[in-house]
């Protein structure tokens, strides 16, 4: 089961805006879940993944989001690096170790 929980809206805002009625009663749950998961130790905050995918990675985060695939928890970063082709970075959340990256991803030196 593959469920995506937005964290960072930045790029979709005006599509949550105008969604559906039941938009954001899910969107309420998708938080409960992901804050059950912080605190039940299940992954890492996102701030502190957030900081090191910008300290290691060239780029701007431009969108987050927290997916839960097969019973494990996925951070999925979109970074936006200077040449401006997105980047998308998949991150174990509980270890956040890189577990897939698409596009030119470069490290900072």
């Amino acid at each position: 089961m593959r469920r995506a929980l937005l964290l960072l809206p930045m790029l979709t805002m005006p599509l949550l805006t105008l969604g559906a009625p039941n938009a954001r009663a899910d969107d309420r749950r998708d938080h409960e879940r992901a804050r059950a998961a912080l605190a039940a130790g299940e992954i890492r905050p996102l701030a502190e993944l957030l900081g090191e995918v910008e300290r290691r990675y060239v780029g701007r985060v431009i969108a987050t989001e927290l997916e839960r695939e097969d019973g494990r928890w996925i951070y999925e970063f979109k970074l936006l690096p200077p040449s401006g082709r997105v980047v998308e970075l998949r991150l174990d959340a509980a270890t956040g170790a890189l577990l897939r990256s698409r596009g030119p991803v470069e490290e900072r030196r």
